[in-house]
Order: structure tokens, then C-alpha cells, then sequence
């Protein structure tokens, strides 16, 4: 089920998107996020690729950062006007690897896995282009993101379940060859099921350093998440700080 508008986050999804996620929405999830964020912003400006109903940004707009947002849904967009404060943060409609936003950032941000709603490589390498042009040199870029779970699968096994319960069923399908996935849910509800999926790319902590490169940009922190915990070969998740070289820094070529 696709709103054509609004890409796999139409109106079906935005109406509940808060209740489903509501895990994502305590102060233990948001507030180290929206700590290490504001600490990089400084006096400057946020950008927020994918901003969806505001988690991330009304929290950090209340701390004096002013946010700009980019998003495709325009029914994610008008939950995070419907909340207090969210008519004061700027959102550009449109695909965040390649929508352009006028003036500069001291930080952008792009959490919780949404790197993998870009769903091929070179959309991927197009945000973080998008990205650092828009960037301050010196300026940082944030991803939030989590580390393919491929150890979880034996050999002939494409399937990864996350969650299950009597009336809701939540699985991972992988696709080693192209890096290619989907998350799917099944859930029953008054005795009628209903199913959804949606695609993404995972992406390996190397090649998003690689594609920072290519932008510009270079690696100045990776931690498992957001209290800056080691990122170790255990880590599920990481959250990595990349920042803009002055153009005398880049490599020639």
C-alpha cells in the first residue's frame, strides 16, 4: 500500500507513525540525540533530512536552534504542524538527496536508519553531495543508522524477524548480492489482516566514510549511539559525525 504522494509515508502511515514508534519518542531515545546535536549547531543552523513529524526537531527548535527540514510526505509534514511549535520550523517538501534549501548549516542531521530509505547506492552518495553543499566548511553531518544484522543469517536464510506477537508480525528480507531490503508487517486487527512493506538499501560504516569522501567530508567521530558509547564489532546501531574540509584539505582530483 503506496500513497502516491507521499511515497511508503502517506496518510495511513502519518496518521500513527507517533503511536507506532512511541518507543522513539521518550526522553531516554530523543534527548541524547537532540544533546550532541544542539552541541554541534552552536549558534548556527540545523538541517533535517527526513524530518517526518518532528521527534528530533521541535526538542531541538525548544533549545534555540533554528531547524529547517526537508521530507516527501507531505502527511508526515502535517503532523509536525499540528504539534506546538512546528509551524515555526521551515520544511522543504521534496527527496532529501537532492533538495536544495536556501543558506548554510552548521549541522545536518539524518536519523533513525532513514539513510536506507534511499533505496540504490548512487541516491545514497547524492545526499551526502546534497548534504555537504549545504554544509559551513567545518560544518558537520550526523547519521544515526544501524549495522546490517547479515550475522543473523545462516546460509539459505533471506529472513530476519524483529517482532512477533498474536496479532502483529514484523521481518527483515535481505538481499546479500544487491544490498537490497525490506521491512514487512503483518499485523490483524478485528479479525482482518492488513500488510505492509517497505524498501531500503543497509549500508556498512566504510562505505558511508566513502561517500563522505567523496563529498568532501571526513569521518571525525563514530560511537554505538547517541550517550557516545565505543563503536566496537558488537555495536547493532552507530551514530557518526562527519565533517566539511576547507577546500585547501580535500584531495586533489
Amino acid at each position: 500500500m503506496v500513497d502516491d504522494e507521499d511515497g511508503y509515508f502517506g496518510e495511513p502511515i502519518a496518521s500513527r507513525y507517533d503511536e507506532s514508534s512511541a518507543e522513539m519518542f521518550t526522553p531516554g531515545a530523543v534527548d541524547p540525540a537532540v544533546d550532541l546535536l544542539a552541541e554541534l549547531a552552536g549558534d548556527g543552523r540545523a538541517l533535517e533530512l527526513g524530518i517526518g513529524t518532528g521527534r528530533v526537531a521541535l526538542p531541538l527548535s525548544r533549545r534555540g536552534v533554528e531547524v529547517h527540514g526537508i521530507d516527501m510526505s507531505r502527511a508526515m509534514v502535517a503532523r509536525l504542524r499540528a504539534k506546538p511549535g512546528g509551524d515555526a520550523i521551515g520544511v522543504s517538501i521534496g527527496d532529501f538527496a537532492t533538495t536544495k534549501v536556501d543558506g548554510t548549516f552548521s549541522v545536518a542531521y539524518l536519523v533513525f536508519n532513514t539513510i536506507n530509505n534511499l533505496t540504490t547506492q548512487d541516491a545514497q552518495v547524492a545526499c551526502f553531495r546534497n548534504v555537504a553543499e549545504h554544509l559551513e566548511p567545518g560544518g558537520t553531518f550526523v547519521i544515526e543508522v544501524g549495522v546490517p544484522e547479515l550475522r543473523r543469517l545462516p546460509p539459505g536464510q533471506s529472513v530476519v524477524p524483529f517482532h512477533t506477537s498474536p496479532t502483529r508480525w514484523s521481518f527483515d528480507v535481505y538481499d546479500v548480492a544487491t544490498q537490497a531490503m525490506s521491512s514487512n508487517y503483518v499485523e490483524v486487527v478485528d479479525g482482518r489482516g492488513s500488510y505492509w512493506s517497505v524498501p531500503f538499501r543497509y549500508v556498512w560504516p566504510a562505505e558511508l566514510d566513502l561517500m563522505a569522501r567523496l563529498a568532501g567530508l571526513r569521518l571525525r567521530e563514530r560511537w554505538d549511539g547517541w550517550t557516545r558509547e565505543p563503536f566496537t564489532s558488537e555495536s547493532g546501531q552507530h551514530v557518526s559525525v562527519w565533517e566539511k574540509l576547507e577546500q585547501s584539505e580535500r584531495p586533489a582530483g
